[in-house]
């Protein structure tokens, strides 16, 4: 079970307060992809990119994923390691990144809860497509939910909110 931090990790059914610019980011520990564990904690002193994506496999998911994996390096000249997360377990997200040559790291929020704790879980449990920015002190910086799925946004947006972060 993945660990949280911050947020509303209580286990009551109170919907916690929607994540928004400005408020700090839920910690979270979770297993993912390359046989890591990644920890929100971990990646302070730069900016982080998390996105939040529906599920392994699907077209607009692998359309978002493969566009973020071109534009790899680009984040990583900025110093911001781009990290997505689903609520696909890690065996999932091994043979979706294989298939489809993904290099973002993905992480599995089997359960939802990160999920839960950024407020990024649509009527039907679903995750909506999301990203947010978190700064060097874990603060989000940038926070933008989908609310069809069916559309993602660019990399050079993502990018510019990482820039703003970092300055």
């Amino acid at each position: 079970m993945p660990a949280v931090t911050g947020g509303d990790a209580t286990g009551d059914d109170t919907p916690p307060a929607r994540v928004s610019a400005g408020m700090p980011a839920p910690g979270f520990d979770l297993a993912g992809t390359g046989g890591r564990r990644y920890r929100l904690a971990d990646a302070a002193g730069g900016p982080l990119v998390l996105l939040f994506y529906p599920a392994d496999g699907s077209p607009v998911c692998t359309a978002q994923l493969r566009s973020y994996s071109e534009d790899l390096d680009r984040f990583t000249r900025l110093g911001s390691p781009v990290w997505a997360l689903s609520p696909q377990d890690v065996a999932s997200h091994e043979r979706f990144a294989a298939d489809k040559g993904l290099g973002v790291p993905l992480l599995a929020d089997v359960g939802a809860q990160v999920g839960r704790a950024y407020g990024v879980l649509g009527p039907l449990g679903f995750y909506r497509r999301s990203v947010f920015v978190v700064d060097a002190t874990g603060t989000v910086r940038f926070a933008r939910r989908s609310l069809s799925s069916l559309t993602f946004l660019p990399a050079g947006r993502v990018l510019e909110a990482v820039q703003a972060a970092s300055a």
